[in-house]
């Protein structure tokens, strides 16, 4: 085929981006047309300057966009100045309870800082002086309405924490930041029940243009918060709602932005990386396939291309979905056919299919660029 030069189309989504205003996090943007960030929260003591700044590294690594620590205390406080002064990326002061940590947040150097209008002291007294802080610094701001923390007025006002209840509070703290001439804010309603977290969203993303921060607060243990997280956010991405995204998990903070970037991935609001595709195996297959996908995925872990590797074992699906991955396998019979491009390059016994594969994997990577951040996919067909 002749190669004309045509641009690339840009992979399908489910539905455009909702237009929201965008604000700044430090070096990254959130909202607009700015790419949906991962964000995720240490789980060291904040004090402990070096511990937290290992974490924060580590989750860079993993490619998180946007870190938060907690600031329960004035040894946090203290801590934060050379926190963010080290971190490689921008650093959100987690507040609750004392509204004295807001401002010493913002004079730490802080790129943002969380708010819990529900459980701060006065808070609405205190929006005033903090927007004006906010503005002069040059800081952003996320208003963090939680549903184990709703502000005892509204509570009362509903009988428990609904998603009207959520909004009514967001919305309200909203127009008190905005009467002060403050707009470099973000909103989040978050509830640990996935229907009333997406309702909830879907509610306010009809009362203003303001960016929003996805989140299933106190999802549970990995397994179930991964499937809380990705069945909420799904339900909203693919409407169009969310502008940056943080997975609570009971789990490694790494964990975390794991999850959240292959959510991004899946719905091609991130680009891919490595994609493992394989069947989940049955009476047909030939092979073991549960053995072959882990030894694949194990020997191609950190790779950093956008490379679709089928590793399929049964003669029915296996040949089409080998045929249309950049690299792929069709196994029986004790062997397996390799296919590139979709064409088939040779056969080998079962004994050398992930060697040949893995070999395979890393030529075809050496000509492709790399995509930061994210995590491999493995995706079962």
């Amino acid at each position: 085929m002749t190669d004309l030069g045509l641009p690339a189309m840009p992979p399908p989504v489910l539905a455009p981006r909702r237009k929201t205003r965008k604000i700044k996090v430090g070096t990254v943007d959130v909202g607009g047309d700015a790419p949906i960030s991962v964000q995720s929260m240490t789980t060291t003591l904040t004090s402990d300057v070096n511990t937290t700044l290992q974490q924060i590294a580590e989750l860079t690594a993993a490619g998180c966009d946007i870190v938060r620590v907690a600031c329960p205390s004035q040894d946090d406080a203290d801590a934060l100045p050379e926190i963010a002064k080290h971190s490689n990326i921008p650093v959100i002061a987690d507040i609750h309870f004392q509204p004295k940590y807001v401002f010493a947040a913002i004079d730490a150097g802080c790129a943002a800082v969380r708010v819990n209008p529900g459980n701060i002291r006065k808070f609405d007294d205190q929006v005033g002086a903090i927007a004006r802080a906010a503005k002069d610094a040059g800081v952003s701001i996320r208003i963090g309405v939680n549903a184990g923390s709703l502000d005892k007025r509204i509570y009362d006002k509903y009988g428990k924490a609904t998603a009207e209840a959520l909004v009514e509070s967001a919305v309200w703290e909203a127009s008190l930041f905005e009467e002060h001439d403050f707009h470099d804010f973000k909103i989040s309603v978050k509830h640990n029940d996935p229907v009333v977290m997406v309702q909830a969203y879907e509610q306010l993303s009809q009362r203003g243009d303001w960016p929003l921060h996805l989140g299933v607060t106190e999802a549970g243990p990995a397994f179930q918060g991964t499937i809380k997280s990705a069945t909420a956010f799904g339900a909203l991405l693919s409407q169009g709602i969310g502008d940056t995204i943080r997975v609570s998990l009971s789990a490694p903070p790494v964990e975390e932005v794991k999850v959240g970037l292959q959510i991004l991935q899946s719905l091609n609001l991130r680009e891919r990386k490595l994609e493992i595709v394989s069947c989940p195996s049955c009476g047909r297959a030939q092979v073991d396939v549960y053995t072959l996908a882990e030894e694949v995925t194990a020997g191609l872990e950190g790779m950093e291309v956008p490379l679709r590797v089928a590793v399929m074992g049964c003669v029915v699906n296996g040949p089409g979905e080998a045929r249309e991955a950049d690299l792929g396998v069709a196994s029986g019979n004790g062997k397996g056919q390799i296919f590139v491009k979709g064409e088939v390059i040779k056969t080998v016994p079962e004994s050398k299919i992930v060697e040949t594969l893995i070999e395979e994997a890393m030529r075809i990577a050496e000509g492709m660029e790399p995509v930061e951040g994210g995590s491999p996919a493995v995706t079962v067909s």
